[in-house]
Parts: structure tokens; sequence; C-alpha cells
């Protein structure tokens, strides 16, 4: 099997996928502890390539979603919230607050400008949206504190109620807006709240590292461009495909703490212990806003995994697994599936709204209720 990032010709070779959730091979993990006993570097001895495991998302995905059953209650599936949306860009966290819905959280809430709110609001009523944030224009100099603290103060009213927040979709780059974000941010951490960023909230983590710096609950998602960004930053290198899983596993432990997602022809995904790949689905249309589904498809999947970590004390299997990287492995392999069930009716002219509509199928192909 071979997998690349993008339209690179980067070569991985992914080993033989085993039963159960996202199993890795035991005598890789005894070398790798040896060689780290030894004082070595596991990722560079004795020049050998270090390969990604391909994940057993089926199982996965199976293993974290919960049950549907007339006890549960309102919230107890998920509740979601989307920082993003302003003038220019109000289809990202739509499509990121309502893929959630779409595989099952129970709520889902949009934190963005006043500018986006109405047209946010209109694309669907069932996003409960928040016209809180402020662009540099609609506020003066003199005005910029105390309008800061106004922003992050309607925003905590609500943070302790999410399992889940994603950081970025639409959220545009006015310095200004992103100062709150990075106060939004940070707080969140002290609540140990799990985030995923992704488009315009890398670009804030790449010029501000410290934000995510020994996180374990931050994901981060990056495509071929804000990949490289944080290579370059991060590693002081350009990116090398030929040695794609070694230097994630770098990046990630330059970081320190969080989990990355490289979105590629295979996501290749790690939380600094080990990488593993989803190659499976899948689509050739490349339509932009799937990396927005996909955020909302993991901060579901990772709010489902914490609840299962919670739950399953005696389960040692499920413990043993990092729910960043469950919540990863389930968004990834669920949205190339639903891309590739829209790609079969639709061809060419797939949208994202295609997609989307697929989610809920798709869900259900695997994990049947």
């Amino acid at each position: 099997m071979v997998i690349g990032h993008g339209m690179s010709t980067g070569i991985t070779h992914l080993n033989a996928t085993k039963s159960g959730a996202l199993v890795f091979s035991a005598v890789l993990r005894r070398q790798r502890f040896l060689i780290r006993s030894l004082g070595g570097n596991p990722d560079q001895s004795c020049g050998v390539k270090m390969n990604a495991l391909e994940a057993d998302a089926m199982s996965i995905i199976r293993k974290i979603t919960p049950s549907l059953d007339l006890s549960r209650h309102k919230g107890q599936a998920g509740k979601i919230a989307v920082v993003g949306g302003c003038r220019e860009y109000t289809g990202a966290p739509y499509f990121a607050a309502i893929s959630a819905l779409r595989i099952g959280a129970d709520l889902s809430h949009v934190f963005c400008t006043k500018d986006a709110a109405p047209i946010i609001k209109s694309y669907s009523p069932e996003l409960i949206v928040h016209p809180v944030l402020e662009e540099s224009y609609s506020v003066k100099d003199e005005d910029k504190g105390f309008t800061a603290t106004k922003v992050l103060s309607e925003v905590m009213k609500w943070m302790e109620r999410f399992d889940c927040l994603v950081i970025g979709p639409g959220l545009g780059r006015d310095p200004f807006l992103l100062d709150c974000v990075s106060e939004i941010l940070k707080n969140a951490r002290q609540l140990n709240i799990p985030l995923v960023i992704d488009g315009d909230g890398l670009y804030l983590i790449t010029n501000s590292i410290d934000l995510v710096s020994g996180y374990p609950l931050a994901v981060l998602t990056p495509n071929v461009n804000e990949y490289k960004r944080l290579v370059q930053k991060v590693l002081n290198c350009e990116v090398n495909d030929e040695e794609s899983s070694a230097e994630l596993l770098s990046l990630v432990k330059g970081i320190g703490g969080a989990t990355v997602l490289r979105k590629g022809k295979s996501d290749l995904i790690s939380d600094g212990d080990e990488v593993c790949s989803v190659s499976i689905f899948g689509s050739p249309r490349r339509c932009g806003g799937q990396g927005d589904i996909l955020s909302g498809s993991v901060a579901v999947f990772l709010s489902w995994a914490r609840q299962l970590d919670l739950l399953v004390e005696g389960d040692s299997e499920v413990r043993a697994m990092n729910p960043t990287v469950m919540g990863c492995v389930a968004g990834s392999a669920l949205l190339r599936k639903a891309a590739s069930v829209a790609f079969q009716y639709k061809k060419r002219s797939t949208l994202t709204s295609d997609i989307i509509e697929c989610l809920g199928k798709s869900l259900e192909d695997i994990c049947p209720i």
C-alpha cells in the first residue's frame, strides 16, 4: 500500500491491519522501548525508515460511538462549539458545526463576529449562534482592552458546558480577533476542554506554539500548506515526504503534548508516541470545506472517546489508547467514507454540502443502530 501527501510522491509502506482497535506491532514497540532504554532515538536508529501503521478505523468507530436509547437526555451525545466566522468567511464555521450535528452531537454552537452571525443563522435553525467576536475595524484603540474582556466574558458564560471546542474555521486573521481567541484558548486549557484547531486557528498556533504546547487535549489538523508552515516554524526545515512518519513524530514532540492529524492522500496521525495512518475510502474530488467537516467530526468523536475512557476503567485495551488519536482516526475515516459515497452519485459536481448529507448514512453503514 502506498501513501503520499497531497500531490507529493512521498512513499510510506503501511503494515497490515490487525483486529481490535488501533493495533500496533508488539515487536516494533519492544524494539523502540529497547532503543530508548539504551539512550538512542528509535526514529533514527540503524538507518531504518519509520513506518506508519494503518489504524483499524472501523473498530474504533464502533467502539466509541455511543448507543441510542430512550434513557438518554439532551446533551449526553455531545455539546460542540465552533469559534470562527467573520465578514469574509461564513461557510466554514457552518460546515464544521452542522457536521457535528449530522454525526450525532446533540448541540452545536458557533461563536462568530456580529457581521457573520445573521448569515450563519440563515443557513440553519439547528445551530446556536453567538454574535460576540469583534474585529479591529469595529473597535476603537482606546476601547480594545474593555472589548477584549467583554468578548472573553461572553464566551466564558458557556465554556464549561462544552465537550470540545473547534477553533479556526472561517476565523480570519484580524489581529484583535486573534488576540481574543488566544485568551479563549488559554481559558479552555484551564478547564481541560479538548481543542480541535484548524484553518486560521492554525495560523494563530503557528505564530504562538505555546498556546498548545504541553496540552494533551489539543488536536491540530493541518493541510499541506499549514503543515509546511508548522514544520518550518517548529523544526526549522522543509517538509520531507520520504520520511513523513518520522518527521511528523518529531513535529509533535517539538510542539509538545498535542496530537497532529496531517491531512493528505492518506491521513497521518501522531500524539508523539506512535504514528498511524487512515487511508481507507476517500474521493478524488477536492472541493473546499472538507477540512471543516473533518474538524467537526473529530470534535464529536473525541468527545465520545473521552466519555468512553471515563466509563471503561476495566478495559485496558481502550484505556491504553489516547482519546485524541481515536477521535482523529474516527473523524478521518468517516469523512473519507462520506466523501466516497457522495462522489459515487455526484462525481465531479460533488460539493461539501453533498458530503455532509452522506455523514449519517456512512456512520450507519459502519455502526448500525
